[in-house]
């Protein structure tokens, strides 16, 4: 709240200074102009707002407002003080000013010293403008005042007028007393207003708010509804000042119990170094650190940093919170690793070999890696690609990176981002915060101890976004070969070379990657295995590693390979092994038990016995269950887990050819079974089928697993073939599956997902896989072994796609109408 009695928001210039003042005298000869007796004088003003009862000065340097101002003194009459709305009007109209102001008298006029021109005016009354009338050579309106009468109001609201006018006398004074060097004669001044629009009014014109806001308080004529909001400001202000005044008085609290603090410490080791106590060990420690900092290889421009802090560091108190600010600021840099790495020691051949003992199959992968390594060896200096594997849980992209840190000879550090929602933990927090520290990257590389290592960069997909940044945008700075050898830590505060630190990312999905961080990257896909290279996997390295996992030897137990593949087709159904090694786990642990309760020296165990140690099968040939209904159709989906199947039923009901939809299907899946619909009705003549039998049938097309959400358009095929086998009552053909969208022309259009969709129709015992023309290149990324034991058919459209499920010949050269 401001307590002086003059407002110093003025219009034009500012309020007259201190010295001689002179009254302006017009020159008598020039005739005034005359303004009707119904309009008075306006006088625009910038961001200020003048209440009745207010005495303000008001500097004024237009010439409208100076013509203004003399004309309202000569005609001793009033002026009509209203705020602009846009103060950079410097002419302005009737839009730029406000509808309501208060009419004022002109106490004085002076000019000072410079040339500028002063007013002291005197609030007396609020004021509307009806219209502005032209002609003059300042502003002038005819207005409509308003008075304030209490005679129109009813006893009821004169007590609650009273009541909010004592709230708001007392709630003034309160604020008053909080206020530093308020004089007393104000306070009485408040004190002796009896008059509750008055008292409103002088407070609206003190307290320390926006223009916009004192015009809003202006233009209340509800003396009432004025008063509230007069008292709402007040009671805001009180606590500002109550909180602003506990601040300052703990402020000073604190400062003098530290310089307390300070000087006693000081004394006390006066008194240690008189007495040849302490000293000593903080001195050596200082030397320790200062021969580190030496030693520690670091470049010219983090060196001069290290130095200039190690110096404050003799100058402060070891008893200081800041003290060990420092102190642990100088050890992170003394121990990050700031020299070069030696050159990398890249044999191919070796790394070749690396890669088979770590890992079978994966030949796409094994080859771009190794290219990525020939490519070092031959260039070490040059920048080298950011490498992402995608693919989904238990492939083995975590184990490849560590593979290629074996194959260079490096060192390997991982970095979970797997939920990292906030930036700091990438770039590191500002030294300011108690317990800030560097971010993931460099406590991975002092991990490390090297930059020369392989960092693997896991689950980067799984990112987040919160309030406090987005550390997706952080990463952008050390994914860029260009950006990333002055890549800077927040905590450091000084560049860090990560040009020599190999990164690997990791992720299950490519979409929640941000575009710009994806580009960055270039991406190895990872699909699923095979039955047969999971078994290959299970021989090599799951089985041994649970031998050693649960104290087995291999004279002790023999998993046959018929085993192992029972515990492949009928306990696991996934992408990767995971699964697959937690299954022979619990069959190691069974066997255990035995061998510790001596029931069995060991213990050979082949297909039929897995049902007594895993249980019953978990998954069964769903194919063979479906096989030979008409309506029900199999499918292949892509998941990010991996391929799968999926059943397209339909089925038909009397009614009035209504199409119901259920099993969670997303916007995409739902046109497409529209399109399916009207793609077989299109058809019907070629089917043998009556128009009628759509019009009086209701079709439902139901896709099982209703718990999982289903979208996209590769199931159009599927959903045409099952309805075609519903209306034709023709079944499909066992062991068939099949993938396509499909158009109104009846055209098969490309997909997506085929490795994974086609490894999955294998592990399901499926043995034809229809596909789309146009996708018949991407059989090259399905294994060999895979494609020897499915047979293909490609489609073109629809009419191959009725062959090749339903054995039913296209119409010779006849292109049915839509009905």
């Amino acid at each position: 709240m401001n307590t002086s009695p003059q407002l110093l928001d003025t219009d034009d210039t500012t309020t007259p200074p201190n010295g001689d003042q002179k009254l302006l005298i017009s020159d008598a000869s020039q005739p005034l102009p005359s303004v009707p007796d119904d309009a008075m004088v306006i006088l625009p003003v910038r961001n200020m707002v003048m209440f009745p009862g207010l005495i303000v000065p008001i500097g004024i340097g237009r010439e409208s407002s100076i013509n203004a101002a003399q004309y309202a003194v000569k005609t001793e009459r009033p002026v009509g003080i209203l705020m602009q709305r846009n103060p950079d009007a410097d002419v302005p109209t009737a839009d730029d000013l406000s509808t309501m102001g208060t009419v004022a008298a002109i106490l004085r006029y002076a000019t000072s010293q410079d040339g500028t021109h002063h007013i002291i005016c005197q609030g007396q009354q609020r004021f509307r403008v009806l219209g502005y009338l032209p002609g003059f050579d300042f502003t002038v309106a005819r207005v409509e005042r308003i008075r304030e009468d209490s005679a129109g109001i009813s006893p009821e609201d004169k007590r609650e007028i009273e009541a909010r006018f004592l709230q708001l006398k007392a709630r003034a004074t309160e604020v008053l007393q909080l206020l530093p060097g308020v004089p007393h004669e104000m306070l009485e001044a408040v004190k002796n207003i009896e008059a509750p629009g008055m008292l409103a009014d002088l407070v609206a014109g003190y307290v320390d708010i926006k223009a916009t806001e004192k015009q809003e308080l202006l233009e209340e004529i509800d003396l009432r509804r004025r008063l509230d909001r007069v008292i709402d400001m007040l009671v805001h202000r009180i606590e500002v000042l109550n909180l602003s005044r506990d601040i300052d008085q703990r402020t000073k609290a604190s400062i003098g119990e530290r310089e307390r603090e300070f000087l006693l410490r000081e004394q006390l080791k006066t008194i240690q170094k008189k007495l040849g106590e302490g000293g000593a060990d903080n001195s050596a420690e200082l030397d320790d650190l200062k021969k580190l900092i030496d030693e520690a290889n670091m470049p010219a421009d983090v060196e001069k940093q290290a130095v200039k802090e190690f110096k404050r560091l003799e100058r402060m108190s070891d008893n200081s919170t800041e003290y060990s600010m420092v102190r642990t600021y100088l050890d992170w840099l003394v121990e990050l690793p700031w020299k070069t790495p030696a050159p990398d020691d890249i044999n191919v051949a070796r790394a070749r070999q690396v890669l088979d003992e770590d890992h079978f199959g994966l030949e796409a992968v094994k080859k771009r890696i190794l290219e990525f390594l020939a490519v070092r060896k031959l260039k070490p200096g040059g920048h080298g690609p950011i490498l992402c594997l995608a693919g989904p849980p238990g492939v083995g992209k975590t184990s490849l990176g560590q593979s290629i840190a074996r194959a260079l000879g490096r060192k390997f550090v991982r970095v979970s981002l797997g939920g990292v929602h906030d930036e700091a933990e990438i770039r590191g927090h500002r030294r300011t915060y108690i317990g800030a520290l560097p971010g993931n990257i460099i406590q991975a590389l002092k991990k490390a101890g090297t930059r020369g290592c392989v960092m693997m960069l896991d689950e980067i997909d799984k990112l987040g976004t919160g309030i406090h940044g987005d550390p997706s945008a952080a990463m952008l700075e050390v994914l860029d070969p260009e950006q990333n050898n002055t890549f800077r830590d927040n905590y450091l505060a000084v560049p860090f070379d990560l040009s020599q630190v190999i990164f690997i990312a990791t992720a299950n999905m490519l979409d929640p990657i941000p575009g710009p961080l994806r580009d960055r990257m270039e991406v190895l896909h990872l699909a699923g295995y095979t039955q047969e290279e999971k078994l290959e996997i299970a021989k090599r390295y799951l089985v041994h590693r649970q031998f050693e996992a649960n104290g087995l030897r291999p004279e002790q137990l023999t998993l046959t390979d018929e085993a192992l593949m029972g515990i492949i087709r009928r306990y696991t159904r996934e992408a990767g092994v995971r699964n697959l090694e937690r299954q022979i786990g619990a069959v190691c642990r069974h066997v255990a038990v035995r061998l510790a309760e001596g029931s069995a020296q060991s213990q050979r165990v082949d297909a039929p016995d897995l049902s007594e140690i895993l249980g019953q099968s978990k998954f069964e040939s769903d194919v063979a269950l479906r096989a030979g209904m008409t309506g029900v159709a199999t499918g292949l989906a892509w998941t990010p887990v991996g391929g799968d199947i999926l059943f397209i039923e339909a089925t038909r009901t009397p009614g009035s050819a209504r199409l119901i939809l259920t099993g969670q299907l997303g916007d995409v899946m739902k046109e497409s079974a529209q399109a399916a619909l009207t793609l077989v009705k299109s058809r019907a003549l070629a089917l043998n089928l009556a128009p009628a039998v759509f019009e009086k049938a209701d079709v439902h097309i139901h896709v099982p697993a209703g718990a999982v959400p289903k979208d996209g358009p590769s199931a159009g095929v599927a959903m045409f073939i099952a309805l075609a086998s519903l209306f034709t009552g023709q079944p499909v053909r066992s062991h068939v599956a099949m993938t396509g969208e499909i158009s109104l022309r009846g055209l098969v259009l490309p997909v997506g997902g085929i490795k994974e969709k086609v490894l999955a129709a294998l592990a399901a015992g499926i043995k034809t896989v229809m596909l789309p023309a146009r996708n018949r290149a991407d059989l090259e990324e399905v294994p060999a072994q895979a494609k020897a034991q499915l047979e293909f058919i490609f489609l073109d459209n629809v009419e191959e796609a009725l062959l090749g499920a339903l054995g039913l010949a296209a119409p010779e050269q006849r292109q049915v109408a839509l009905l």
